[in-house]
Order: C-alpha cells, then structure tokens, then sequence
C-alpha cells in the first residue's frame, strides 16, 4: 500500500512539473498539493507547491510549503534560495541573508546564490559586499546575464559608468525586435550621414530622460532618427528637433529603412559617457505652444503654482516604496499660504485628488492631461513641481522646469546616485528630497515645508549641491 501511494505521488509530481514547465500554473499547484496529501513527508513536491503559491503571490502559504520542505530535505539548495527570495521580498533581511547563505553552502559554485545575495546587499545600503558577490557570480559564469545586469544598477548608482553602462548591455530584451530588423544593431561606429532606429525602453521616465541622446547623435553627423516610444510619449518626442520621426510601439513600422538601430539606453554606453560628460543641455524638450496656452487659461492665476505627484505606475517593482501611501503624507504643504497646488495625478491616486486632506486647496487636472505633450504643458505653466521618482520628475527636469523630486531610502533608482541633493542630469532645475530612513516620508515632507517657507521668502528655488 505504501508503494503505491508512493508511486501515485510521484506520478502526480512529475505531471505537475510537466504542468509548471508547460505554464499551467493552475494545473500544476493541483497536482503537487495531491502529491503531499498522498505523501505527507515528500520534500520535492512541497518545494514546487511553495513555488507555484509564491508565484500567484499567497506568499505566506508559500513560506510554509518551503519550510516544510527544507524540514524534510534541508540538502536541497534551490529551496533555500526560493525561500530567501520571499523573505527578501518582506523586507525580513536577517532571514533572506541566512537562506542565500544556506543555499551558498550546499552549492558554492551556483552563481545564481551569489547574485541574490548581492541583489539582498545591495538593497541593505552594504555595497562592498554586494559588489564582492556579483564578481563571484560572474567568476563562476561569466555569461549569467542577470548577475550582471544587477552589478550595473549598483555601479551606475555609483557614478562608475564605464563599467556600468557595459554591465546594463545584460538585459536581453529585444530578441524579438531585432528579428523583424533588418539593419545591423549600432556597436559605436559612425554615424555621419546613417539613419538610426532608437527603441524605447521600459518606461515612459527612461525615455524622458534619455531621449536627450537623439541630439548627441544629431551632434555626431547622423542624417535621421526614428524614434520607437510609447502612444503616450509620440506627441511630445515629435516637437524635438533632432528628431525625425517617431512611431508609437503600437503602429505597424517597416523592418528596413535605417542603417542601424540600437536600444536607447545603449546609447550612453557607445558614447562612453562618463560622470562628468552627461549631455545636460537643459532644457531639451519643449511642450506644444498651443497647448501650453490653452493651460496658461485654465489654472489658478493666484499664488505660487505647484504641481503635484504622489504616486506612480503600480507596475513598478518598487512602487510600493516609491509612492506615497496616499495624498494625507503631503498634507502639510496646506499649512504654507498663498500656493495653489495643482494635481497632475493619472491613474492610482486620481480618486484621492478630489478629496484631498483638510487644509491641502488642490486643483485637480490629472484626469484631463491626454498624455505627455499636454502634461508638458501644463508644466510649463506651473512654478515648481514636487514629485515622486516618477515620468513626471523627468519631464520636468527635460523641461527645465523646476522640480523637486523625493526619493525613498528603499532600492533608490540608480540614476539619482548617492548622498546628492542634486543630480547631474538635470542640473540647476532640480533637487532630491532623501528618506533618511525606510518609510519616513514625514521627514521628507517636513524638509520640503522649510525649503517652501524659504524659498517664498527668498524669491528663488533652492537646489541642492553635491552630497559629501
């Protein structure tokens, strides 16, 4: 009899990770949770239901699949790793480094262990050590893509671009597009006389902030740009003038006509751009002129105009620590006078913007902003903008248009660097607002007041100088 049950639940286990590999998500959970109410003590299959739990994010089912696996075969070293990979995900940092370390002991020569513990270091602010086991990552596989993909969030954050740019050219998500391609991907030859295809990146803030590169390589000779974007964005980026034609990742586009094309993030890289040799012509983008008069009629004309974002896209990794819990966090800016605040919020945090807290007068023009020529315009009739990292802090740094941007303590994006209340790609327009610790956005708002208080009785923006 217990052969049989045996034999039936492994059966069960075999088809579920038939399942799981097919992407039967559903189908596979079904069958590892009848694989261990056959077999109570089968180690593997509560491993792959901890999984399949942890993937449809019941995370804390999940945690109690891995560590009833790990009771019962502690030897198996991917179960650690899944379970540090969860912890991490809490935030529960002792936990995760005990895990990626278990999993480093029973298999010291897997590099995907020391990536994630790098990833886990680098999110602890312990940088040496992170650095230390992304290079053992990449000294037991040279080519794992994501180790060095993560090294280059930390170098960039860094400043140390040279390496940094190298390691993003990691990410290896344009397969598909470079097949229906048939121009060579650019590699840093010259440009002078060629057309180039530039493709977007992930989201709408990358492209705002480096689409500035269509100038440089307008700079270096070539004849014609075509930028790929997103539907939001073609509007705005067609007002550049070194820009020759822009379409939108939802239109059909032709698989010829360029002599090169390139990813707009490897750019800096075969421009070799440095710290101190970030092309920072500000501004570089300009918003439509009858849009920005049809705003220049319809916002407060009294007070100091300040624009606001609190929150952005929830498909972030880090939103969570990015955003504002809600628009309450930034009631204290109410207590300074003569401001009219404007809500420039789309999506998540609309429904709050008609209610704001007592003592915070908001506008509310988010829900009329068609998409990013329009924002663009409306900033242009603003004085200041206070922003989460979001779309809109570039925009308004590519504007020149003064923006004050806070940032969580949390996986701060690598591109504001570190210990700066300034930021060299957007210099003299723009000032960054620090969490001094994870979640404290009252400080962060409280340091914001003093700088409204003063800048009302200065007359002129303050922004911040290198950090030490």
């Amino acid at each position: 009899m217990i052969n049989k049950e045996l034999t039936e639940a492994e059966a069960l286990f075999f088809q579920g990770t038939r399942c799981m590999e097919a992407g039967d998500a559903a189908g596979a959970e079904a069958c590892f949770r009848q694989a261990v109410q056959i077999v109570p003590d089968f180690a593997e299959a509560h491993a792959n239901l901890g999984l399949m739990l942890d993937k449809k994010l019941d995370t804390d089912a999940a945690e109690i699949c891995y560590r009833r696996s790990i009771e019962l075969n502690p030897s198996y070293s991917q179960t650690h790793l899944n379970l540090g990979v969860l912890c991490a995900g809490k935030k529960r940092f002792a936990e995760a480094e005990q895990a990626y370390e278990q999993a480093i002991a029973l298999d010291p020569g897997s590099p995907v262990g020391w990536s994630n513990l790098g990833v886990l270091y680098a999110c602890m602010k312990r940088e040496a050590e992170a650095e230390r086991c992304y290079r053992r990552a990449l000294s037991l596989n040279d080519s794992y893509r994501t180790a060095r993909f993560n090294f280059s969030y930390l170098l960039l954050r860094q400043g140390r671009f040279e390496e940094g740019w190298e390691c993003l050219e990691a990410r290896n998500w344009y397969t598909a597009l470079a097949a229906r391609l048939d121009c060579p991907r650019w590699q840093g030859e010259a440009v002078v006389g060629k057309s180039i295809l530039v493709v977007y990146e992930a989201g709408h803030g990358d492209v705002i902030q480096f689409c500035r590169y269509a100038d440089v390589l307008k700079e270096q000779g070539a004849a014609s740009i075509t930028m790929i974007c997103h539907p939001p964005l073609k509007a705005l980026l067609e007002e550049m003038e070194s820009v020759n034609s822009v379409i939108s990742f939802d239109e059909k586009m032709s698989a010829s006509g360029w002599n090169f094309w390139t990813p707009l993030l490897s750019i800096p890289y075969r421009c070799k751009t440095n710290i101190d040799s970030i092309p920072a012509k500000i501004p570089y983008l300009a918003a439509p002129r009858n849009l920005v008069e049809k705003w220049a009629a319809l916002l407060p004309k009294n007070g100091i105009r300040i624009g606001l974002v609190w929150k952005g896209s929830t498909q972030f990794e880090n939103d969570a620590d990015r955003s504002l819990p809600s628009l309450d966090v930034l009631a204290p800016l109410g207590s300074v006078a003569d401001v009219s605040f404007i809500s420039l919020q789309k999506g998540a945090g609309e429904d709050e913007a008609m209610q704001p807290p007592d003592g915070l007068h908001l506008s509310h023009i988010g829900s009329q902003l068609t998409d990013f020529a329009d924002t663009a315009a409306a900033v242009m009739n603003l004085d200041l903008v206070i922003c989460v990292d979001t779309a809109v802090a570039h925009l308004a740094g590519a504007l020149g248009k003064p923006c004050w941007v806070l940032l969580p303590y949390y996986k701060t994006d690598w591109r504001w660097l570190t210990d700066r209340e300034d930021t060299p790609w957007y210099p003299g327009v723009m000032r960054l607002f620090r969490q001094p610790a994870m979640g404290d956005w009252g400080s962060v708002v409280a340091e914001v007041v003093a700088a409204l208080e003063q800048w009302k009785r200065t007359g002129c923006v303050s922004f911040g100088e290198r950090g030490v």
